[in-house]
């Protein structure tokens, strides 16, 4: 998932292939991993919290017990992960989205190196600045992606079609999309800024990856320390605020009732055909066909300059294995995690999921609505949306609906510098 996202369903109709697994196959496939020294069976904690997901990977946890007997993996989804490791009871295993509540034991030095591990090897080197910009410790590979999401600009087909318009490649064909569309009396884009995180994740994360690398700006935020403002190189005050601009131009074109519309009213809306556009990502999809499932949904990344080239999509590392270092049983943990990692597992998990492969061998994606993105991701045309980069102390979505509403950026982007500077300075 991503960031405070609320939770859909799932389609879990691959079901019946991780049973068709059968022990033979799955028992060849763990035939490379180390089992745990002695003959005993070996229990660990696996901690894998994601709601919509839980069931999914309960019945892989029974493929791998009918695969093998050495180890025997407990699932947990309701532990409080900070109080487990205050406790030094972490998990065995984690996987979660890898966010900054991850990144803060990742630069403690409390995940333990996978670097050694085959699976680690197997990650599309393109991912692996995605990973570091968020945290890094001195020689170590701290977690390994298990699952990427890709988010655009999610359109009618069929609207698009009537008014004889097609994706836009340029702000300016942009621009004129949104016109022709209202001047037809359709609304251009759905927004629902009752709900902070879709204004952030969206019209803020699109606006601002659209015209910045993002990698390269946190980068070099991170390497400024607490000396961000006016005069510094970087700061969010200079850098942002011209695509904070261009975010305020989109939110002309929204519903009128967008600040009393939340995430559900949004995907219902769009489903029922009130907008042309919806700045969402693929999570909405399963949320949108429970209304409409006949509806023609295709996606394209937000074009925030008038080069065509500049186009990328918005990414985000949704899940993440690590073993932490306090694991008495890192040896079982890293035969479970071989198992997640084996290509009839990870790629039914994505596949399943409308997520996007993370290793260099993942076949490509082939939801009707993510075909449109697949040359971005597979040129890596993408980056980490900036929402995902600022620490969850700074409320970065509450700005966000408040630039939505029409505040003046200067105001906002300097106070988002000095909340920046002053976590900074207590690190």
């Amino acid at each position: 998932m991503d960031g405070q996202r609320p939770l859909g369903s799932v389609d879990l109709t691959r079901r019946g292939f991780l049973r068709g697994l059968g022990a033979a196959g799955a028992t060849a496939a763990l035939a490379s991993c180390a089992a745990p020294s002695g003959g005993s069976t070996t229990e660990i904690v696996f901690f894998q919290s994601k709601p919509e997901v839980i069931g999914y990977f309960d019945e892989l946890i029974q493929q791998f017990h009918e695969a093998q007997s050495r180890v025997r993996v407990r699932h947990d989804a309701t532990s409080n992960l900070a109080g487990s490791f205050v406790r030094e009871t972490p998990p065995d295993l984690g996987l979660l989205n890898y966010n900054f509540e991850i990144s803060r034991y990742v630069e403690r030095g409390a995940l333990s190196d996978l670097g050694d591990m085959p699976e680690a090897a197997r990650i599309r080197p393109e991912l692996l600045p995605l990973v570091e910009v968020t945290a890094t410790y001195p020689g170590r590979t701290s977690v390994i992606p298990y699952s990427l999401m890709a988010a655009a600009v999610l359109y009618n087909r069929t609207i698009f079609a009537e008014h004889g318009l097609t994706p836009p490649t340029t702000w300016d064909e942009f621009l004129a999309v949104c016109d022709t569309l209202q001047a037809a009396g359709v609304t251009p884009v759905y927004s629902t800024f009752r709900d902070p995180w879709t204004i952030a994740q969206g019209h803020f994360d699109y606006s601002v990856g659209g015209m910045l690398d993002t990698t390269e700006f946190f980068t070099e935020l991170k390497a400024q320390g607490d000396d961000v403002g006016p005069d510094s190189p970087v700061a969010f005050q200079q850098q942002f605020r011209e695509p904070v601009e261009r975010m305020q131009q989109i939110v002309a074109y929204t519903n009128p009732d967008a600040a009393s519309r939340g995430y559900g009213d949004g995907n219902l809306a769009f489903a029922n055909g009130a907008a042309a556009m919806y700045l969402q990502g693929p999570w909405a999809l399963t949320e949108i066909a429970k209304t409409n499932p006949d509806l023609d949904v295709g996606a394209f990344p937000l074009p925030v300059t008038d080069d065509p080239a500049d186009r990328k999509v918005r990414v985000n590392v949704d899940l993440a294995l690590w073993i932490p270092e306090g694991s008495t049983k890192k040896e079982a943990a890293r035969e479970f995690l071989s198992f997640l990692m084996q290509p009839e597992v990870i790629d039914t998990y994505n596949a399943d999921n409308l997520g996007f492969g993370v290793t260099t061998d993942a076949p490509p994606v082939t939801d009707p609505t993510l075909v449109e993105l697949r040359e971005y991701y597979d040129r890596a045309a993408f980056y980490l949306g900036a929402s995902q980069l600022v620490p969850q102390s700074i409320p970065l979505q509450n700005y966000a609906q408040t630039l939505a509403s029409g505040a003046d950026p200067l105001p906002v982007l300097r106070t988002l510098d000095a909340d920046w500077a002053r976590l900074a300075f207590r690190s």
